[in-house]
């Protein structure tokens, strides 16, 4: 089997990788819909992909993958591998997971940091009102994340929230901000967290985006400051979301510094920038995102790297819709006793869960997904469903 094509639309806000073969197989993968910038990106690799037999995955990967980088450049590569994969388990006629060791468990459990609603303002009041909200779901999800600090409008809404420099314009996606925290941007992030648990309580546990953007010593205050409310972790205070470096000495202080789990690592590319964080115990979560470290076959290195030693693993997904799911899916059933939940990630337009073919109705119950079954990814989109979707250049995307 040859690779004759690589394709890539965008179809709503995901760019949508399609390689295909000279024997009518096909895979797919999915880009966060934050970068439909990405396509031309995704596309530049075609040459060194054309000829190639897709089921030898890693010797695909080793023409390319030192061509990706941290968040965001890092996608383009591992959603090609996620198509690869495709390819590999359809051809084999069996589920992505059996090709990446097989699986370790019957259903995968998830969280929930994307099905949210938008809440009415940054108060305390909003907070816990939102949390709420995301209790009572259908899903029953254990754990629920939301965001504070420079990981929410909180920056912009409180007065002097801090005392760094403000940009002029906001809203860039992927822009850090940071600063020294005031001592009234400091209350209100603590008041934010106690209303939010006096709704939770002990039932569903709590999770706080933080950053990027803190300073250590605002870091290593805050995280004493929640110990006793045990949080299941403060993610992304230093470094994290789209800031090409780990610092792993910084977050090695700042875990030592208190009880209060420390995370991150969605942004990172590839193992090799995980080994400081981990082989230091620099953290005690790592969140890479199978979109972004370079695929799910690096993810599942890094989660078993990880538990050698005793770092826990909540890998990101938020916004790598339906067909990324798929890969979540997959690679998590293999990962070892260290995988706590990845991120669920949502459709990012409803439309998209008439489209994809190979998921349930009810796709989460009681924090959990069944595997999936079906050969590859085991997930599909429904051509004349998607084609009403495609810019015109991108027509040609299923033929």
């Amino acid at each position: 089997m040859k690779i004759t094509d690589l394709r890539c639309a965008v179809i709503g806000k995901h760019p949508i990788v399609r390689i295909v073969t000279d024997e009518g197989l096909y895979g797919l993968g999915e880009v966060e819909y934050t970068k439909t910038y990405l396509k031309p990106w995704v596309l530049h690799f075609k040459d060194a992909l054309i000829g190639e037999d897709p089921t030898d995955v890693e010797r695909v990967m080793l023409k390319i993958r030192q061509r990706g980088s941290f968040k965001p450049y890092g996608a383009a590569v591992s959603v090609i591998e996620h198509a690869l994969w495709d390819i590999a388990g359809k051809a084999a006629g069996v589920p992505a997971y059996k090709l990446l060791g097989g699986k370790v468990r019957d259903k995968v459990s998830v969280y929930n940091g994307s099905i949210r609603r938008k809440r009415t303002g940054d108060k305390p009041e909003d907070y816990a009102a939102d949390v709420k909200w995301m209790k009572e779901r259908p899903e029953n999800f254990f754990m629920v994340k939301q965001g504070i600090s420079f990981h929410s409008n909180m920056k912009d809404a409180i007065d002097d929230f801090h005392y760094g420099v403000k940009p002029a314009k906001s809203g860039y996606h992927g822009m850090m901000e940071q600063g020294v925290i005031s001592e009234r941007g400091f209350n209100h992030m603590l008041d934010c967290v106690i209303a939010m648990k006096e709704v939770l309580g002990d039932k569903v546990s709590l999770a706080l985006d933080c950053g990027p953007g803190w300073m250590l010593p605002d870091a290593i205050k805050f995280a004493r400051a929640v110990e006793k409310y045990n949080l299941m972790w403060l993610e992304d205070m230093l470094t994290g979301d789209y800031v090409p470096w780990v610092n792993p000495q910084a977050y090695r202080e700042l875990t030592l510094s208190t009880s209060t789990p420390i995370h991150t690592g969605e942004q990172i590319y590839l193992r090799h920038n995980f080994k400081e964080l981990i082989e230091t115990q620099a953290v005690r979560v790592i969140g890479p995102d199978p979109a972004d470290v370079g695929g799910m076959a690096e993810l599942k290195w890094v989660a078993e790297h990880a538990y050698m030693h005793s770092i826990l693993m909540a890998p990101h997904g938020t916004a790598n819709g339906l067909l990324g799911l798929g890969a979540l899916i997959n690679v998590c059933a293999t990962l070892p006793a260290n995988y706590i939940a990845f991120e669920y990630p949502s459709a990012s337009d409803p439309w998209w869960e008439d489209i994809v073919i190979g998921l349930p109705k009810q796709v989460v119950k009681d924090s959990m997904i069944d595997l999936l079954e079906a050969p590859g990814l085991g997930l599909d989109i429904d051509v004349e469903g998607a084609k009403k979707y495609l810019m015109e250049e991108d027509q040609g995307f299923f033929d």
